[in-house]
């Protein structure tokens, strides 16, 4: 009976969510790593890109390695999702029998804009698979990445959307990964300053890190 009962439980949806936030910024933290060897130069950012399809060979063939990341972190965004979603009607649910006040008292900044920005990443996300994996938006080259991301951010409407995205990413980051040490029962008084300190560090360097590659493609440090 526990069992079954587990997964409709808040306190398990909500260890789905901090599982599944600690998978996806785990890959941006890669990944965010990973754009930063574009200040190489051309040859080393698509020797970079080259080598995400040929990791793991010869036990695994090409690109395997990197279709098994792309599913775990799909199948971990679309759990979040979902996790996110139902807690939000259930707590929806629950405060349609409290008072208007409490309701306010009880929902802070951070919390609402939570779903907000969660929809910004995700219609980011989407935008950024058409224009540096589909090559939807921009002029696009397989076989040169570098020159992608050049002509993708020289483009001012498409660096300031990603710019915007990034800022939503931040707040994301800063709420979802304090939350994650609560849920997870990594927090406690002793630590709590320095465990603050870590989700503002991550909040901070992650996007500072992935805009530093359109803004100097936007203003010519890259070229």
């Amino acid at each position: 009976m526990q069992v079954a009962v587990l997964p409709r439980s808040s306190i398990a949806k909500k260890a789905l969510m901090a599982v599944t936030g600690a998978v996806w910024i785990g890959y941006l933290i890669l990944h965010m790593w990973g754009n930063l060897h574009i200040f190489q130069g051309q040859a080393e950012f698509n020797h970079y890109a080259e080598f995400l399809r040929e990791v793991g060979e010869p036990v695994f063939s090409y690109a395997q390695v990197l279709w098994i990341i792309r599913i775990v972190i799909t199948v971990s965004l679309a759990a979040h999702i979902w996790a996110a979603y139902d807690l939000y009607m259930q707590a929806r649910r629950a405060r349609s029998t409290s008072y208007a006040v409490k309701r306010v008292v009880q929902a802070n900044y951070a919390s609402r804009f939570m779903r907000i920005g969660g929809v910004v990443i995700i219609l980011f996300v989407i935008f950024h698979l058409a224009h540096y994996t589909w090559g939807w938006v921009t002029p696009f080259d397989r076989s040169d990445p570098y020159t992608n991301v050049i002509i993708g951010f020289s483009n001012p409407a498409i660096v300031f959307f990603y710019l915007l995205a990034l800022a939503a990413l931040g707040l994301h980051l800063f709420h979802g990964v304090w939350s994650m040490f609560q849920t997870l029962g990594l927090n406690s008084q002793r630590f709590d300053g320095f465990l603050r300190g870590l989700a503002v560090f991550v909040a901070l360097v992650v996007p500072i890190g992935f805009a530093t590659v359109p803004l100097a493609v936007l203003f010519g440090v890259l070229n």
